[in-house]
């Protein structure tokens, strides 16, 4: 059987987009158990980043590392190639991590797996002025008002007020946006070289960049045990192993297909932070942004044809 029949059969596309999400769901829980073990404290940003850069450079590193195994070619880019590389890991990982990394130290796992979903509706937004052929429409538009709703229920206090901190949710938030941006510009650039190869150097690069940053100001990772390694290694693994899964999916299938199973990521992302971390998710606010934002996720990858004038 071949790779583009296996892959476009029904059970296989549900079976390998719930594992990526699963995977990236387990990351929330995963990196705040990792500043647990490496005694990293939640100010202590410069270790941080030096944390996050080990992560990347080791799934750039597996990813090329398969491709190179694939056959897949990892040299002879042009100049340009090289300066969009660069841009890209500098933008979807470095500074999109920065700001994950960050966040996810001051906010818990349960909070930060539902607001990061919101880039799934930035991308929708910007998509709408970027690309002539992916216009807004009224269906996308609820589907995006029902995800925000969850991000503002989500932060709810008491007495309705807000519990929200810009180094917190603030931060996470912002990673989301960083990451729809960077996503639309890596779109652009996988059209001139293969898809696992750009997202490897993407991934090498920015996490390169955010062990420097890291190891300039400060930031050191001493208490590296075999607990803490393992774990390292798993998050390493489970970015390579999930991009380059979802980079076939979306090879063979139309991108609707697959994409619509981002609404898992929250879910699993919640459910295995409160299961592994004692996280509350059981609070009544808690549960409902997480139905608004994988229901509005869903709403806006349905397949629909009506489009806003204009």
């Amino acid at each position: 059987m071949s790779a583009a029949l296996f892959f476009t059969r029904p059970r296989v596309v549900f079976l390998c987009a719930s594992l990526c999400c699963l995977l990236w769901g387990s990351a929330y829980p995963a990196i705040k158990t990792g500043y647990l073990l490496l005694a990293i404290a939640r100010d202590d940003v410069a270790s941080q980043l030096v944390f996050a850069g080990y992560r990347f450079m080791g799934a750039g590193g597996l990813l090329l590392g398969f491709a190179a195994l694939s056959g897949k070619s990892l040299g002879g880019f042009t100049p340009r190639q090289l300066g969009q590389l660069l841009v890209l890991g500098v933008g979807q990982t470095t500074l999109q991590y920065v700001f994950f990394y960050i966040g996810l130290a001051h906010t818990t796992g349960v909070k930060a797996s539902i607001l990061n979903a919101v880039g799934a509706f930035f991308s929708v937004v910007l998509a709408h002025w970027l690309h002539a052929n992916d216009r807004l429409s009224v269906r996308k538009i609820i589907g995006c008002l029902i995800g925000f709703a969850g991000v503002v229920t989500v932060n709810l206090g008491g007495t309705l007020g807000l519990e929200f901190s810009w180094l917190g949710e603030g931060f996470i938030i912002l990673a989301a946006l960083v990451l729809s941006s960077a996503s639309i510009y890596g779109r652009r650039v996988s059209q001139g070289m293969d898809s696992v190869v750009m997202t490897g150097y993407q991934l090498a690069l920015g996490g390169a960049v955010l062990w420097a940053l890291g190891c300039g100001f400060g930031g050191t990772v001493r208490a590296l045990t075999l607990e803490s390694g393992a774990l390292l290694a798993y998050l390493a693994a489970l970015s390579a192993i999930a991009f380059a899964l979802w980079g076939v999916l979306l090879k063979y299938n139309k991108v609707s297909k697959v994409t619509i199973y981002n609404f898992l990521i929250p879910i699993f992302g919640a459910g295995l932070s409160a299961l592994f971390l004692g996280e509350s998710l059981w609070a009544w606010k808690n549960l409902a942004a997480l139905a608004l934002v994988s229901l509005g996720i869903w709403w806006v990858t349905q397949p629909g044809k009506e489009r806003l004038p204009g």
